[in-house]
């Protein structure tokens, strides 16, 4: 599948999916998941897989390095060089060069880091441009960090939506911060052209790649961007709480020290002296001592995509995240016309991400909500692990939301077909209507 508009294409059947995916070059790379028997995931866009390596590596962590080497594993096993080893095996996948990018933290501090940088960058060069520039429908973390900042240096934080971007890039903003792949919707940004016409008014970017890293090709250097950051537990299958990445463009990354200055970004954490001195380039953007354990399980998701690149890198990713999120989008109106399922996710392939978001209105559910939560809470009963993302209500332009995400390690074509006969076996049937499906839980 690789047609734009799927809504035009001939009917597919089960062994059109099945001749997709005796054709996927990069079908073998399945294997390295352990993908309970059974299930379907298309929840990697929120938290990846497991690589069948991982159990072995934190068992080698916690009964040799940790159990029996004791304190020496921080020089013979390596733990004190991980930030930026691991910042180099995603360093390819972000279109960032070698030593830039650390692993350390997670998102929320570092996009801290990134933006008070930022800000005291714009300060000094552009001191009249008091404004940050992002989405409403940003991720709530980033709203709330840029929040803060604002409060404590008195910014004004201005939230808009996607169309006005092209109006709202004026003298008086300081830094644009945008999501790279909207969380809610799937909606890709152009990088490079936003970078560009903020670039024109000497706002600085920073990209959050939390829904890019892994799913979609993405060029830092080539696009000119400013700072990015990520997390490395959904596509980049790290695990549940790995640590995220940072990347700062060299032309700006030794011009302040970032704010949380622990021992770690020190220029020589172990002269332990009482002053502190920030370490050259990317090192500097280290904070305290970085999870270990987890460390070495995010490595072993990394590895993944060394394997991936001798089978086409991330533009074979490209291509099959393409055609599965193609796929189900044809197979929900081929299969599920008449039911109330709309498609958010963009149908260009430029302005999409690896992920598929279905709305419902509200009004269609029990109590007048749009029984999208119970739909999906039915679904994963069936074994089609999606996820929720509740939308504003009643009158907001913002639907509720099926999500669908398709990581193309080991997701197939055939996975595509099954999951979308248990949608439309789930809604012709009403089961969603079932109490227990109607039931909320504090994670959706």
């Amino acid at each position: 599948m690789t047609t734009n508009h799927t809504t035009t294409a001939a009917a597919i059947g089960l062994d059109d999916c099945r001749r997709m995916d005796a054709a996927d070059v990069l079908a073998p790379l399945r294997q390295r998941f352990a993908l309970p028997a059974g299930d379907i995931y298309l929840d990697g866009n929120s938290l990846g897989a497991q690589p069948v390596a991982a159990a072995q590596r934190a068992q080698e962590v916690v009964t040799q390095e940790w159990g029996k080497d004791l304190i020496r594993s921080w020089n013979s096993a390596g733990w004190v060089d991980m930030p930026l080893r691991l910042g180099n095996l995603i360093a390819p996948l972000i279109g960032a060069g070698e030593n830039e990018v650390a692993v350390v933290d997670g998102t929320s501090l570092n996009l801290y880091k990134v933006l008070h940088t930022a800000l005291r960058i714009s300060a000094q060069d552009r001191p009249q441009a008091r404004r940050i520039i992002s989405e409403r429908s940003n991720f709530p973390t980033d709203l709330y960090i840029a929040q803060s900042l604002c409060q404590q240096f008195g910014y004004e934080l201005v939230l808009i939506e996607p169309e006005e971007l092209p109006t709202c890039l004026q003298d008086d903003v300081a830094v644009l911060l945008l999501t790279h792949v909207n969380y809610r919707t799937g909606a890709m940004h152009d990088m490079q052209a936003l970078t560009a016409a903020a670039h024109a008014k000497g706002i600085l970017t920073i990209w959050d790649l939390c829904h890019s890293a892994g799913a979609v090709p993405v060029d830092l250097h080539g696009s000119d961007a400013d700072f990015a950051i990520g997390c490395s537990y959904k596509y980049l299958n790290g695990g549940p709480g790995a640590p995220a990445f940072v990347w700062v463009h060299p032309r700006h990354v030794n011009r302040h020290a970032q704010p949380l200055s622990g021992w770690h970004g020190h220029d020589a954490p172990f002269a332990f002296v009482p002053g502190y001195e920030p370490a050259p380039n990317i090192a500097r953007y280290q904070c305290g001592t970085q999870p270990v354990v987890s460390m070495a399980l995010l490595e072993c998701g990394l590895q993944v995509f060394a394997e991936a690149q001798a089978l086409g890198g991330m533009a074979a990713l490209r291509r099959k995240s393409l055609a599965l999120t193609d796929l189900f989008i044809q197979l929900i109106e081929q299969e599920c016309a008449g039911h109330g399922l709309g498609v958010a996710t963009p149908r260009e392939h430029a302005q999409r991400g690896s992920q598929v978001s279905l709305t419902r209105e509200y009004g269609a559910g029990i109590d007048g909500d749009s029984g999208a939560y119970a739909i999906v809470q039915a679904l994963i009963a069936r074994g089609v692990i999606g996820d929720f993302r509740a939308g504003g209500g009643p009158g907001s332009r913002h639907l509720d939301i099926l999500r669908f995400g398709f990581t193309p390690l080991y997701v197939g074509f055939e996975d595509v077909w099954h999951a979308v006969a248990h949608v439309r076996a789930v809604l012709q049937s009403q089961e969603w209507r079932k109490p227990e499906f109607n039931q909320r839980k504090s994670v959706t």
